[in-house]
């Protein structure tokens, strides 16, 4: 994986990671004119963007706001959703930008110019969904993941090391519910192990601030703030003081509509839509945890797993529009310790994970202060060093950045 043209698609996928206001505090140094041309590509004013400046919502699609997206299955997705996709199509091929766009993470990129590899991906996008939509009543089954598992070219031959060592580890999206403890259990376990129902009822408002380290060695790490109000308002602001040409990263969170702005990103700010409006909402409802068996109505129990020497409770819930979430409960201590987040794509489901570590004691309640954030271009770890509750926070906090 050629990390410098993934970092420059990290930029872009801001929608990625809906989970978690602090997720991009790993961006890397300037990327020369990059960032830029790429916007630049897109088509400067469509009358969706017009309506954004009015303060109407923003419809635009990828292809009104990039040039040369011609993809039928692509093309009508949001910016940000077309981001998604082309992170699943790297990583999935184990490719990176530049391996399609040439001259990605340098000042010579172009995004626009067609390619055998665009073309050769634009057929294999349709074929996917030919295939979904003739043989499975178009319900998502197959995946650019199913054939190529990381490989440019699909294997074709089983290699016989592989059917003799350790068996296949992966996991299916989808929780298959088993039998025993019910899921409603598992969270009281979790509410109970954070302090209790009724002290977890008396926050109604924190602050946290911090630090993140993210791409170590290209300059990462930067500062975080996290505003929080019951019972689903959050907002997160990083910022750079050794680099303020950088700006200001933040993610709110209303409790209706979200906003994201990434001065150093493809897409600028833009209002959150669809399964990611969901992942959005579900981040800043699991601010205050005590609600989290109202949150969804299907709630369901799996296997039991190991990860490392620890065993774990499973548990899925999800929405009408997609959005799926994992939930990993430490068998010992009842807290949550990993959560997987699926935003669904036309081409397959993107998952983002957030590992819970270094719970402390805040006021009788225990809040995590290290999360390890994973998505489909890169990790980094938010570091809490300070917590206050029950502070007054302005509603206007919440609104578009």
């Amino acid at each position: 994986m050629k990390f410098w043209s993934k970092v420059t698609l990290a930029f872009a996928s801001v929608a990625l990671l809906s989970l978690s206001g602090v997720r991009l505090s790993g961006q890397a140094p300037a990327q020369g004119k990059a960032a830029t041309q790429g916007k630049a590509q897109g088509k400067a004013e469509t009358p969706a963007k017009a309506a954004a400046k009015a303060g109407g919502p923003a419809k635009v699609t990828a292809g009104e706001f990039f040039k040369n997206v011609t993809t039928p299955t692509l093309k009508d997705l949001t910016p940000d959703d077309f981001i998604l996709a082309m992170g699943l199509v790297a990583d999935n091929l184990g490719l990176d930008c530049a391996d399609c766009h040439p001259g990605a993470g340098s000042d010579k990129v172009d995004w626009v110019i067609d390619t055998p590899q665009k073309k050769t991906a634009r057929k294999m996008i349709e074929m996917v969904g030919t295939i979904n939509k003739t043989n499975f009543a178009g319900v998502q089954m197959v995946t650019c993941w199913t054939c190529h598992h990381g490989r440019d070219r699909p294997a074709t031959t089983i290699a016989l090391d592989a059917v003799y060592s350790t068996p296949n580890s992966e996991r299916d999206d989808l929780v298959t519910a088993v039998p025993g403890q019910s899921a409603a259990a598992i969270l009281d376990k979790y509410i109970a192990a954070l302090g209790g129902a009724q002290r977890l009822a008396g926050i109604t408002s924190f602050i946290a601030t911090g630090k993140s380290v993210g791409y170590e060695g290209l300059g990462g790490t930067g500062e975080f703030n996290i505003y929080a109000k019951s019972p689903n308002m959050k907002t997160t602001e990083i910022s750079f003081k050794d680099h303020p040409d950088r700006g200001k990263s933040i993610w709110a969170f209303n409790g209706r509509t979200g906003w994201i702005t990434t001065p150093r990103g493809l897409l600028g700010e833009y209002e959150v839509t669809g399964t990611g409006l969901d992942g959005v909402r579900f981040d800043a409802q699991m601010a205050f945890p005590g609600q989290i068996k109202t949150l969804f109505t299907n709630w369901r129990v799996g296997q039991m797993e190991t990860l490392g020497d620890r065993d774990f409770n499973v548990i899925q819930g999800g929405t009408a529009r997609g959005l799926l979430v994992t939930l990993y409960f430490d068998t010992k201590t009842n807290l949550l310790s990993r959560m997987i987040v699926y935003t669904s794509s036309p081409i397959g489901r993107a998952p983002q994970q957030v590992d819970f570590d270094d719970y402390r004691d805040v006021g009788g309640v225990k809040f995590p202060f290290k999360d390890t954030f994973l998505w489909l271009d890169g990790r980094w770890t938010a570091e809490i060093s300070s917590i206050k509750t029950n502070v007054a926070i302005d509603a206007a906090k919440f609104g578009k950045p």
